[in-house]
């Protein structure tokens, strides 16, 4: 690479800033941030100190800077679902090369309008759907296309969204209305779905659903509960969704954390969320005043805690996906089931057994592998690499992009049919009749 990559960043929040730009100081020889655009002030003079912006690159929003000629090779698009569409449309016709944060949108004519134009344009479209990237899944694929396990009949996968992470993203955070976001199995489980889809490498062919928002709401709270934690909670000691508890005493999100290791960054997320200056103060004033304060029974959330889908796929082969905001710990577990044999493993210890019947099994450690294990269990770095070397080599392997606009669609469909079976009492959706029919139109 002769030069960087020059990108600018629509949306400094964990992904945008800790992330995308993050992405920039660790390699700085390969990509270089020239342009950003955020509603907070704060974080955009943090940003143009670190990485030395002119003053003229910086804006409040995507829009703004979309007026402008254009000011880099690429750009990232991290702001919230809805605008995602919009956004990226725009900087495609204005030539740029285009890093989407999931999900694409949750409206899927917007998703196959993106699709077209980054067709119609010879343009790189990447979303960001890190999964493909971790030492973690490229070793699951690894062994099925070995074909050690045979061939692929089943596959169980579980997202453990982790109860502090649910109440943080999707109760008082900023994915907990599906109306001004998206539905979860999008917002969240999209990249599930397309692990799903890339490990099983067939066609889904019919979705069903049910799940529901089960303990998140008003007629939940324990008795003598606050509506923000800090306000004399009586509830409070027995509380595991404490704000307090999370945010300031937990061992692994709290800020006492924070502060003892010295996390900076996606490091430090939950907390950065909160605060751009990680201080036990300032987290305080956060939860005494903004929305991760609240109490998780008295939010104004409407997203599923749990769900499950079940999907088939040609020649009768089955997917199952559980999704649940009620586990202890944030991470995903996987079992591929194949005629020769099963491997299974789980994203929280990297650790992968493969079994082939009637023989012992085999464990890999994929993190003694990989020094690089950043964000994501080593895939955002993953992701990010392959758009900027796509991007600087003039697209001669666009067609090889993991993550491309071509791949991504597919997951959106599934899951968005998934949606309208949950809303439909557990409803069997023909995956071809939702698409060409446009039943997806009567999601509400």
């Amino acid at each position: 690479m002769n030069k960087p990559v020059t990108v600018a960043i629509g949306g400094l929040g964990n992904r945008g800033k800790d992330v995308y730009a993050n992405y920039a100081k660790v390699y700085p020889d390969n990509m270089k941030v020239v342009a950003i655009a955020d509603l907070s002030e704060e974080k955009l003079n943090l940003a143009m100190k670190e990485h030395n912006i002119p003053k003229e690159n910086c804006f409040k929003t995507v829009e703004q800077m979309l007026q402008q000629p254009k000011l880099a090779d690429a750009i990232v698009i991290a702001t919230q679902d809805q605008q995602h569409s919009e956004q990226t449309l725009k900087a495609l016709d204005k030539g740029y090369d285009v890093i989407c944060e999931k999900p694409i949108s949750p409206d899927l004519d917007e998703c196959f309008e993106i699709k077209q134009r980054a067709q119609k344009n010879n343009a790189v479209v990447s979303i960001g759907y890190v999964l493909r990237y971790t030492p973690f899944f490229t070793k699951i694929k690894e062994i099925i296309s070995s074909g050690t396990i045979g061939e692929v009949v089943t596959i169980q996968s579980i997202e453990n969204v982790g109860y502090w992470h649910q109440a943080h993203s999707f109760v008082r955070g900023n994915w907990r209305d599906s109306g001004t976001t998206s539905p979860m199995i999008v917002a969240k489980a999209c990249h599930d779905i397309d692990m799903i889809v890339w490990l099983m490498d067939s066609e889904c062919k019919n979705v069903s659903s049910y799940g529901s928002t089960f303990l998140f709401k008003q007629e939940n709270a324990p008795e003598g509960c606050s509506k923000r934690c800090l306000d004399g909670c009586l509830a409070k000691e027995e509380c595991p969704y404490d704000a307090e508890k999370i945010y300031i005493t937990n061992q692994t999100t709290g800020i006492h954390n924070v502060i003892k290791n010295n996390l900076k960054g996606d490091d430090a997320w939950p907390c950065s969320v909160l605060s751009q200056e990680l201080t036990e103060e300032k987290i305080y004033e956060a939860l005494k005043t903004g929305p991760y304060g609240r109490c998780v029974y008295y939010c104004d959330n409407n997203v599923v805690d749990h769900q499950v889908v079940n999907m088939e796929f040609e020649n009768g082969k089955t997917a199952s996906f559980v999704m649940s905001g009620f586990t202890s710990i944030v991470g995903k577990a996987l079992k591929v089931m194949g005629t020769l044999g099963d491997v299974e493993g789980d994203l929280y210890s990297n650790k992968v057994t493969v079994t082939q019947f009637g023989k012992l099994p085999q464990v890999y450690d994929v993190s003694l592998d990989n020094k690089d294990m950043s964000g994501h269990a080593g895939g955002d770095n993953g992701l990010i690499c392959d758009f900027i070397d796509t991007v600087a080599n003039k697209r001669c392997n666009k067609n090889e992009l993991k993550t491309g606009i071509d791949k991504a669609v597919e997951s959106h469909v599934i899951a968005l049919a998934a949606e309208y079976s949950r809303l439909n009492h557990g409803q069997s959706i023909c995956i071809e009749e939702f698409v060409n029919k446009k039943v997806y139109k009567n999601i509400i």
